[in-house]
């Protein structure tokens, strides 16, 4: 990697975390611009090259992690729900326990599952509105996204490996009834 996309990449790296730092300490509505580059010790100019608000860096490291978990996972004769992929998603969630549930208390867990939604759609490729299989994709996302916030939310010491056995063998049973 060349040094001025490393550079950058430290840039974003600093705002993101000095963001969920003063998330901590407060409502994101009440954390401005010149404090979070202040704490990330970076110019303005560098936090608008970036983003365009606060609330981009939220969206943009929802998307990047989505975007690094596309790269591995597998699409096996076509199916993009198998136990791997299931289990690559417990291990992202696990991976990113901190960021996960500090959008969630921070109130954000909308924007996470409405950009959950959109990669699993870009996953399962064009559906027509009005096929009911569309329904069985939210529900799979739904309930993936549920099982992990409570599992990291309650620090479950339940393996990646267990917890995506269970939710695979519950989703297969609740769609086969």
């Amino acid at each position: 990697m060349d040094r001025r996309k490393s550079e950058n990449l430290r840039v974003k790296q600093s705002i993101t975390n000095t963001l969920f730092s003063l998330m901590a300490e407060k409502s994101l509505a009440d954390i401005h611009i010149t404090e979070l580059v202040e704490g990330a010790g970076v110019a303005r100019a560098s936090f608008y090259r970036n983003y365009c608000s606060k609330e981009d860096v939220l969206i943009t490291l929802i998307r990047d992690i989505l975007e690094e978990y596309r790269r591995e996972v597998l699409l096996e004769e076509g199916n993009f729900y198998t136990y791997r992929n299931v289990l690559l998603s417990f291990q992202y969630f696990r991976k990113y326990r901190d960021y996960f549930l500090d959008l969630y208390r921070s109130g954000f867990s909308a924007v996470l599952l409405e950009e959950l939604n959109h990669f699993h759609e870009s996953m399962e490729g064009s559906m027509p509105a009005s096929s009911i299989g569309k329904y069985q994709l939210y529900l799979y996302i739904g309930a993936l996204f549920n099982t992990a916030l409570v599992w990291l939310a309650e620090d479950d010491k339940t393996s990646p490996e267990d917890i995506a056995r269970f939710f695979l063998d519950s989703m297969l049973r609740a769609l086969n009834r």
